[in-house]
């Protein structure tokens, strides 16, 4: 990675290990002409009066997290598929917890920027999608009448701390690792027939609108670890690992196993020692993780935090 020396043109000279950066402006106008012809209103768009189809997965079973297990092999057909009902549940109510974090960081992102510049205008049509996708999977889980799997009040308290001290690239770096794992998992989701046509619907919706969230956060974050002190570098390091170390431990609430009739502490430690469960969660993250080495992010005590996690 090379950083930006004295007197070179703001714009046209910043560069990474990935090349020339884009201009932000730039990159702004083109997510805001997508953002304007690809938006969606869930609660229009989507079929929510519709039963749900019998013998069809709320998840596809195969990133259902016992997949595969000891315990999975004893369960029904029945209770494999409301596993994957409440998983889904659970994995709603991660993203709106996520989603509400993201939100406070890029209004703190845009707080002394100009509103008029087309990069705050589009932080705050994010903001909007986010909004509305934060609804969209509370409505999800009503739907379902599965409870609301609210994270650890720990996890809670963590994420209070990350979004007071959080640096502008470590903001960008949890949004990534909040959103390229489950926009994986969702890929496979919405063009999979097993799965009901609402949580297909849902996960068609995500995907479009959070690839330009991705693009956003991508671009900011490579300028960022170009421009930003080294300090706030190597803060961004260590956060965003242990932010890994949180999010993999969050990733499935320990209770949808109890709520389905199984033993909470023995379905845990089958899907610690799963290795397509480990498999799962390491592809899904690969994308994401091979563009934080690539400009810089995966190193010292931060990767070490990242490979901790499961996720490298």
């Amino acid at each position: 990675m090379t950083t930006v020396t004295e007197g070179e043109d703001a714009v046209d000279a910043l560069r990474d290990a990935l090349g020339l950066l884009k201009d932000r402006e730039q990159v702004a106008e083109r997510l805001l002409d997508s953002s304007a012809k690809h938006s969606f209103d869930p609660d229009r768009e989507l079929d929510w009066d519709a039963p749900f189809e019998d013998g069809k997965w709320f998840w596809p079973p195969e990133l259902v997290s016992l997949y595969g297990t000891p315990l999975w092999k004893r369960m029904s057909e029945e209770q494999r598929i409301l596993l994957s009902q409440h998983e889904a549940a659970a994995l709603a109510s991660l993203g709106i917890w996520f989603e509400i974090i993201l939100m406070q960081l890029l209004v703190r992102h845009i707080y002394d920027k100009a509103a008029t510049s087309a990069h705050v205008r589009y932080a705050l049509t994010e903001i909007e999608d986010e909004c509305r996708h934060s609804k969209m999977f509370a409505r999800l889980i009503s739907r379902g009448g599965t409870p609301y799997y609210q994270v650890s009040r720990a996890h809670l308290n963590l994420g209070r701390l990350f979004k007071t001290i959080s640096t502008t690239p470590g903001s960008f770096t949890a949004t990534l690792l909040g959103e390229e794992i489950l926009d994986w998992m969702q890929r496979l989701t919405f063009p999979d027939e097993r799965v009901q046509t609402l949580i297909r619907g849902v996960t068609r919706i995500h995907v479009v609108e959070e690839a330009r969230h991705v693009r956003y956060a991508r671009e900011e974050l490579r300028r960022q670890m170009v421009t930003a002190p080294r300090w706030s570098q190597e803060f961004t390091r260590v956060t965003s690992g242990e932010f890994a170390r949180v999010f993999s431990v969050a990733f499935v609430n320990p209770e949808v196993y109890t709520n389905v009739g199984l033993d909470k502490h023995q379905a845990v430690a089958q899907v610690k020692a799963s290795g397509h469960r480990q498999e799962v969660m390491q592809t899904g993250a690969k994308r994401l993780t091979d563009f934080l080495d690539d400009i810089g992010v995966l190193r010292g005590v931060g990767r070490r935090l990242w490979k901790s996690s499961g996720l490298l």
